[in-house]
């Protein structure tokens, strides 16, 4: 059975029987300005996301030296040298409370990754409704189970992974509790569309029945995502940004904010669509029912005390509704206990 994953903040339900849950991933798109972190966090809300995500990092534990000195100078660069790229787009413990505190004051949920120990144990005191480990962090199983032992609600993405490594991933976590949810994930900025593999959703609900599958998108549009939920994905994250040619090698994959909220449109289109397993006729379908359904009928008049053959029945439109053809092999041979005239319906009220 399925267990609800239930949020830590606010009583948050993410569930198989629950509206998916839609993350507006800011990431670094707020490019190192916090009001853009804002304007970013209020449109998310507006957009209809339930919760923005953010990523945090203590740059000298997360990259060694030697990455960190190495140039890096292009299009997308904020400093001569990676580390100092990385710091402009980093925000402090204070601007990251800051900011957890607007997104509660306008009522949307805050979470954030850890990229790192250090992070991972800020991250826990700021008391948020999940932890989020990327994909970078998938096979970091010490930095996973730190996590697990918080008891804290998980939400795992599981890009550049093989299925052994998702196995070892949903073990760790398992062993302290099920309050977590894997995202299925290509890590790739944009995904193209041969690498994306949606059914991997399937096969995580398969081989995991018991916890919240979802998917972590970088394709470009909606269509993908929406069709995610389709199949069954309970978690959609996605990148927002505020326009796609901003600086940063993450716009390009991201959403705008009228492509984010058409794609919460959609998805809860779907989910209305998607409705329940049960099949039966729907109130919607009574008119054309008792329009068009078909009954049988008699092919010409007999008298009564015949023994019905099937050559004096046929399948009709009639009114009123007699006996449904489904149910023509049980009535041949039956008596009819009075005169009935060609097309009449025939009802089992016919016979003896």
């Amino acid at each position: 059975m399925v267990l609800d994953l239930i949020l830590k903040k606010g009583g948050k339900v993410v569930g198989k029987n629950q509206p998916t849950f839609i993350i507006a991933e800011i990431g670094q798109n707020h490019q190192g300005n916090i009001e853009t972190a804002k304007v970013l966090i209020e449109t998310a809300k507006e957009c209809g996301a339930d919760c923005v995500k953010f990523q945090k990092t203590c740059i000298t534990e997360k990259y060694s030296k030697s990455v960190l000195q190495k140039p890096y100078i292009n299009q997308n660069s904020w400093g001569d040298t990676y580390e100092e790229h990385k710091e402009h787009l980093e925000f402090s413990e204070e601007q990251f409370i800051e900011l957890q505190k607007f997104a509660s004051k306008i009522g949307i949920l805050f979470a954030a990754s850890p990229m790192d120990f250090p992070s991972l144990k800020f991250l826990k005191r700021m008391d948020m409704p999940f932890i989020k480990i990327g994909s970078g962090d998938c096979n970091n199983l010490p930095l996973i189970e730190t996590a697990a032992q918080a008891n804290i609600p998980l939400i795992v993405s599981t890009g550049i992974q093989n299925f052994d490594m998702v196995q070892s991933v949903y073990q760790t976590i398992s062993a302290y509790h099920k309050r977590f949810c894997l995202l299925h994930c290509v890590s790739a900025y944009p995904a193209p569309l041969e690498d994306i593999n949606l059914n991997v959703i399937k096969l995580y609900e398969e081989k995991f029945p018991d916890i919240i599958i979802g998917y972590s998108g970088h394709e470009i549009g909606i269509d993908i995502s929406v069709a995610a939920v389709a199949l069954g994905a309970k978690v959609i994250e996605r990148h927002i940004t505020l326009n796609h040619n901003q600086k940063g090698s993450d716009h390009i994959c991201s959403l705008e904010p009228c492509e984010f909220k058409l794609l919460v449109q959609k998805i809860r289109t779907l989910e209305i669509a998607m409705g329940n397993p049960i099949k039966e006729l729907r109130p919607s379908e009574v008119p054309f029912s008792n329009k068009f359904t078909k009954s049988i009928v008699l092919a010409h008049a007999v008298r009564k005390g015949h023994r019905l053959s099937v050559n004096d029945l046929k399948i009709k439109v009639a009114l009123p509704v007699g006996i449904n053809p489904s149910s023509l092999n049980n009535i041949i041979g039956k008596i009819v206990k009075r005169n009935l005239t060609e097309d009449e319906s025939l009802t089992y009220e016919c016979f003896y």
